[in-house]
């Protein structure tokens, strides 16, 4: 599936900037508690979806797609915490929000369309 792809390719290069990020808020700003939570669900994004395509059933891929989409989710409190407490500048903030929203709502196209197909045929796993 060409989306996958897309997911991948877009996944990993958002865990590359938010390893920058993690970079950046330890050595510059000296925070530590925050950019520990947004490496791990970051990084853990592209993981889990890079694991989904090697699942063993199709419930198995959707299972680590929806583990993918949370860590989206939880990527996303982080990057608007980290905007609020102005760790991040607005147009800082924004640029990785874009990138993290993008990738969310391909989780979600993904997962629709793998439920509406698992609807159609139940049988072929």
């Amino acid at each position: 599936m060409a989306q996958d792809s897309i997911l991948l390719d877009k996944s990993l290069h958002f865990a590359a900037r938010i390893v920058k990020l993690h970079r950046y808020l330890t050595k510059e700003k000296h925070e530590s508690i925050i950019s520990k939570q947004i490496i791990r669900s970051a990084t853990s994004i592209g993981a889990n979806a890079n694991e989904a395509i090697y699942g063993s059933s199709k419930a198995d891929f959707l299972a680590k797609l929806h583990i993918s989409l949370k860590e989206t989710a939880e990527t996303e409190y982080w990057l608007r915490l980290l905007m609020l407490s102005e760790y991040l500048t607005e147009t800082e903030g924004q640029s990785l929000l874009r990138d993290c929203l993008e990738i969310k709502r391909i989780l979600i196209a993904s997962i629709n369309t793998a439920k509406e197909n698992a609807d159609i045929n139940p049988s072929s796993e």
